[in-house]
């Protein structure tokens, strides 16, 4: 043979035994041995024998050779020669245009061994097979490989190779599996060609329907295409086995608005053939108190995620902030998350800083489109779950109305969602579910109590239970409100400031019940909705002032929390300033003994800003 001509061929990952071609040289990793000579696999699912007479050297499991193909016989076994190929030669991947199985297509093929092209998105090590999640363009499903008990199998395969398997399909406690014969990672031509038909099909898979919003509404129009991104980039998580951290405020809106998807969510992985086990992996609703992603809860999920792609072999998250994270507060997380290359996107109803966008894949926000505050998170989160999976819409369709009250909106929205459930859910029962979930959530902390807030927002349509569930939280609540409000008002200072608007300030440290509910932003709020029903028509502002934060309740001044505590930062040295909220209700922080600087510079402020 002419050196100089010499060609090594790679048989491709869909090549069949009648592609082989009798007098080529191949190129095969040796599989097993036996006394009368060495298995290699050719490809990811056809095997060869080496006979002993026809070995030129010792060998090691998993080894790179070149064959010389002397014959294949007719019961479909093909005698193989070690060569060793000298000078100038050429390794050409001989690819075959045939289709490999589609993943989509195995519960037809239950007991048939098949081979296929896929993405690894998740490796589990048991202790017994190493299982390995695999999707393509059509889905996902498991594919089990064993060597031997709690060993890890096909240890070179790592999380998002591309790879070629072979095996049987079958079912295991009702789930199919493919009991894997061989597994290989693509050669470099190959997973480029494989990761691309993927990534194409899935995002197209990925696209929401086009259906219409549950109510007319000019800014959720406008704000539809980017509503539409975010439920894509959601489902294709979802599709590709990406975990979705969700965090929410943890009031009646961002709850309502967090629930949706959830529901959403779920639904789509079960309908992905996902049990109860892939819903606690890919899916983590998790409140947060303050309206912005603060260090603790990025620490918090970061923990979780890390450990979760060590034990389970699991894809880093996508992070889904809800009814929070369109401030410059929450950067700070944001640049924690980008160290770990995590996807981030917003949909929210707090004033947006413009900075926050380039942490973001999406960002969904009313102001962005001259909406405000008023169409809040709840509706948008209930509009984002129907895209995500339009079969949940009547499970869910009265939560808008119910965060419309909850956060008091006094946007047109609010009656066309109250209008839709007006049948089944009164003005009246939408205040009661969003001080039930305020209520119980304030005692929740931390945790999402998943079934707790279906029984209040009765998802699960135990509507006995849930009337009864409701009345007695709104009881509880009502009490406590009224027990701080009877503590709490006799120690309101009244004053006028200069914009002509009323001024209430109560210390909420000093004079409420503390570490109970009604929290302070609750009891701060409570104290204004009383004052500005005492002084219709005229503006008021509330101040729930504790040792190192101030409350904000306004009615009637046309204030800007956000600049306002950016102007309060840079004025006052070593006040430590920061927080945020709407433009006319928020909350700021400050250091203990900077309070009466802080304060009285925000008293001035707020008496600058006109009045309606």
């Amino acid at each position: 043979m002419d050196n100089n001509k010499n060609v090594v061929y790679r048989l491709g990952s869909n090549c069949e035994l009648d592609d082989i071609v009798v007098g080529n040289t191949y190129e095969v990793k040796v599989q097993g041995f036996a006394k009368f000579g060495t298995f290699v696999y050719l490809n990811g699912h056809i095997k060869g024998l080496i006979h002993v007479s026809n070995v030129k050297s010792d060998h090691k499991e998993g080894e790179i050779l070149y064959v010389y193909v002397n014959n294949i016989r007719d019961n479909g076994n093909i005698d193989l020669e070690e060569v060793v190929v000298k000078g100038n030669y050429e390794v050409k991947t001989q690819q075959c245009q045939k289709s490999s199985t589609r993943l989509c297509d195995l519960k037809n093929k239950v007991g048939r061994n098949i081979n296929l092209n896929a993405e690894v998105a998740q490796i589990k090590q048991t202790s017994g097979p190493t299982i390995f999640t695999l999707i393509d363009e059509t889905g996902s499903e498991s594919a089990a490989a064993f060597i031997e008990a709690g060993k890890r199998a096909y240890p070179e395969v790592e999380l998002g190779d591309m790879i070629s398997v072979s095996g049987e399909v079958m079912m295991r406690n009702g789930q199919l599996q493919i009991e894997v014969s061989y597994m290989e990672v693509l050669t470099d031509e190959e997973k480029e060609q494989v990761r691309e038909r993927i990534a194409k099909a899935t995002e197209e898979r990925a696209k929401p329907q086009d259906i219409p919003f549950l109510i007319e509404s000019d800014v959720l129009e406008k704000l539809k295409p980017e509503m539409q991104k975010v439920a894509q980039i959601l489902r294709k998580a979802i599709f590709t086995n990406q975990p979705v951290i969700l965090r929410h405020h943890a009031d009646a809106d961002g709850i309502v608005a967090a629930v949706s998807v959830e529901k959403a969510i779920l639904a789509l992985i079960r309908e992905e053939g996902g049990d109860m086990d892939a819903e606690n992996h890919l899916f983590k609703r998790a409140p947060s108190k303050a309206p912005f992603y603060e260090i603790e809860d990025i620490t918090r999920d970061l923990d979780f995620a890390l450990r979760d792609n060590v034990r389970f072999g699991q894809k880093m998250p996508l992070i889904l902030m809800m009814d929070n994270g369109s401030t410059e507060e929450d950067e700070a997380s944001y640049r924690m998350a980008k160290v770990y290359d995590l996807s981030i996107v917003v949909v929210d109803h707090h004033h947006p800083d413009k900075s926050t966008d380039q942490y973001l894949q999406a960002h969904v926000n009313p102001y962005h489109v001259g909406g405000d505050f008023g169409v809040t998170a709840g509706m948008l989160g209930a509009e984002l779950a129907r895209m995500i999976n339009p079969a949940i819409e009547d499970d869910i369709k009265h939560f808008p109305a119910v965060a419309a009250v909850g956060d008091r909106s006094e946007a047109p929205e609010r009656k066309k969602y109250l209008d839709l459930v007006e049948d089944k859910y009164s003005e009246e029962d939408c205040k009661d579910i969003a001080l039930a979930l305020d209520y119980e959530q304030f005692w929740l902390r931390f945790n999402d109590g998943k079934e707790i807030v279906k029984d209040i927002l009765n998802v699960n349509n135990n509507t006995e239970r849930h009337k009864k569930l409701v009345a007695l939280l709104v009881k509880e609540a009502n009490l406590a409100i009224e027990e701080q409000l009877k503590t709490s008002l006799p120690h309101v200072k009244d004053s006028i400031i200069e914009n002509g608007s009323h001024l209430f300030t109560i210390d909420v440290e000093m004079f409420a019940h503390r570490f109970t509910f009604p929290p302070p932003g609750k009891t701060s709020g409570e104290i204004h909705d009383l004052l500005c029903r005492k002084n219709e028509g005229k503006p008021v502002v509330t101040l729930g002032i504790g040792p190192d934060f101030a409350v904000i309740r306004s009615r009637g001044v046309l204030m800007n929390i956000p600049q306002m505590v950016r102007e309060l930062r840079e004025e006052i040295d070593g006040g430590g300033v920061n927080g945020g909220g709407h433009l006319v209700v928020g909350s700021i922080k400050f250091v203990e003994g900077m309070r009466d600087v802080v304060v009285e510079r925000l008293i001035k402020k707020i008496g600058k800003f006109p009045v309606e």
